[in-house]
């Protein structure tokens, strides 16, 4: 760390103007981060227990799920804190902690929907190679190529961040520690932090952003020449829906990340973050088994399964 920094721990500042419904904003916190928890928690379960699933598409479902409740969990169990009991202060290596693994995951999710982009393109329009393309091995090191490329991006963004001296501010303008916020504390020069993040954001943010939008676009056209119509509409509202909820997820991020410079007071930030750490984690489950047939078969064996086990 910098030779400046006298700064032991933060302080969070929360949602200080809706800070007296804090019970109230617990429940609903509470509420929505059990309710995502469980429904990727669901899906990591069936994928794993029941044979028809294993297939590359689930798998790479099942790892994104499981990348969705690490994700929330680093962030909501704190905000908890801070809505219930008021304890705001967080240290400086937790912080750090916190900022690593909130980018970590984010920037592994991201990538890793670009390959369940490519998987769904493969399958669709490339439906007779798709078994000799997406094979397990195939699958492996694509997600370790997503992990191990977010360890390295991110890594080098943190030492740089743990370098930067802070004195007396300490008030992080955010309920976690994020990228931007820290940085805006910093008595350093943070020119060259505030450009490498913004060159990863940017990286990482549109590189899968136009492979998604690529997949999908030739998705699209082949569906078009489907011959039944009910086909076509049925494909059709799958695709949108995923389109919904990755349209949530790109927006957000766009907005707090692509920034060149970070030294405003990022308030706005904090109800985009909510989005990305509450909203879509909550969704995903439901988007991507709303009208699966397959999951639909494998919940109604689970449970049926557990109730003889009773």
């Amino acid at each position: 760390m910098g030779n400046g920094t006298t700064v032991q721990e933060f302080i969070l500042e929360g949602f200080p103007v809706v800070q007296q419904l804090g019970k109230v904003l617990f429940s609903v916190h509470l509420l929505a981060y059990l309710a995502s928890i469980t429904g990727n928690a669901v899906i990591v379960t069936i994928t794993c227990t029941n044979t028809r699933l294993h297939t590359p598409m689930y798998f790479f479902l099942s790892i994104f799920s499981f990348f969705e409740c690490c994700f929330t969990s680093t962030v909501i169990p704190k905000l908890l804190v801070i809505f219930l009991l008021g304890r705001q202060t967080i240290s400086f290596a937790a912080c750090l902690i916190q900022a690593f693994v909130f980018l970590f995951l984010g920037a592994s999710g991201f990538l890793l929907i670009a390959v369940m982009s490519l998987d769904r393109y493969v399958a669709i329009c490339k439906p007779l190679h798709y078994p000799s393309i997406m094979n397990l091995r195939t699958c492996l090191l694509l997600v370790t190529a997503c992990c191990a490329t977010s360890f390295i991006l991110i890594t080098s963004l943190l030492v740089k961040v743990s370098h930067l001296s802070f004195c007396d501010a300490h008030v992080i303008p955010h309920f976690f520690c994020d990228i931007g916020p820290l940085t805006h504390l910093s008595c350093s020069d943070t020119r060259s932090t505030e450009m490498m993040a913004f060159g990863l954001a940017v990286l990482i943010l549109l590189s899968s952003l136009i492979i998604t939008i690529i997949a999908y676009s030739n998705i699209a056209v082949t569906i078009t020449r489907l011959p039944s119509a009910k086909e076509r509409q049925k494909a059709f509202s799958t695709c949108s829906s995923h389109l919904i909820v990755l349209s949530l997820m790109y927006g957000s991020c766009v907005f707090i990340y692509v920034k060149p410079r970070q030294r405003s007071r990022p308030d706005s930030n904090r109800e985009a973050t909510l989005v990305n750490t509450v909203v879509t984690p909550l969704l995903n489950p439901v988007i991507y088994t709303l009208r699966n047939k397959q999951v639909h078969q494998a919940l109604r064996e689970m449970a049926f399964r557990m109730k003889i086990s009773r």
